[in-house]
């Protein structure tokens, strides 16, 4: 593997057009840069293949950017992995130079770096999240595993700052159990609404 700066490249795994599946933004336009490394390693991750960053090939900030804008989608998604194990401050201020907008996907682990438009806080329980992502998410989405994660959503929910969005969503393996909990659950605590990887359904990336 090159050698990492993230003042000019990153390690990429992917990077795809296509449409929000989960959350807040369900349903509209979306470039995804996935950016490799993370060490969270939640045993239902979708993508672990994304943790090992040395796997994926690093990548020049600008060749992003180009694709981003070529995509002709106004929105750039950065994901991982976990992407704030590294600076995300250089590729942010690129992608808004190119006139886009720029949301992140987080665990919450590590720094807040990068300027973002909307962020979206995934708290796991393999690593915590640092206090200062409690007061600039605008959405906290929680991901249920089992019936212990309702309790880990509402702990998280006494921390996260009253404008933000909250979601409960099923994780996939376990949607058909978890589903109809969550639906119940929702209807007694209204505050939550219901994120779906909408994505998966109707066979997008």
């Amino acid at each position: 593997m090159a050698s990492v700066d993230p003042a000019q490249n990153l390690p990429l795994m992917e990077e795809f057009l296509t449409l929000q599946g989960e959350g807040a933004h369900t349903g509209s336009s979306a470039y995804f840069l996935r950016i490799g490394g993370c060490d969270v390693g939640c045993h239902w991750c979708d993508v672990k293949e994304s943790w090992n960053a040395e796997l994926h090939p690093v990548t020049p900030l600008e060749q992003m950017v180009l694709n981003a804008v070529a995509s002709g989608s106004p929105t750039v998604v950065v994901t991982g992995g976990e992407p704030l194990m590294w600076n995300m401050g250089p590729l942010t201020d690129a992608l808004h130079a190119a006139g886009l907008q720029v949301h992140l996907e987080t665990s919450g682990a590590y720094p807040l770096t990068g300027t973002w438009d909307w962020i979206c806080l995934s708290p796991k329980k393999t690593k915590a999240t640092r206090p200062e992502w409690y007061a600039v998410a605008n959405e906290l989405k929680v991901i249920v595993f089992n019936n212990d994660d309702f309790r880990w959503a509402e702990v998280h929910a006494q921390e996260i700052n009253r404008g933000a969005e909250r979601f409960l969503q099923p994780e996939w393996s376990k949607r058909d159990k978890a589903l109809p909990e969550i639906i119940a659950y929702i209807e007694r605590y209204p505050a939550w609404r219901l994120s779906l990887q909408t994505h998966k359904y109707i066979g997008l990336p």
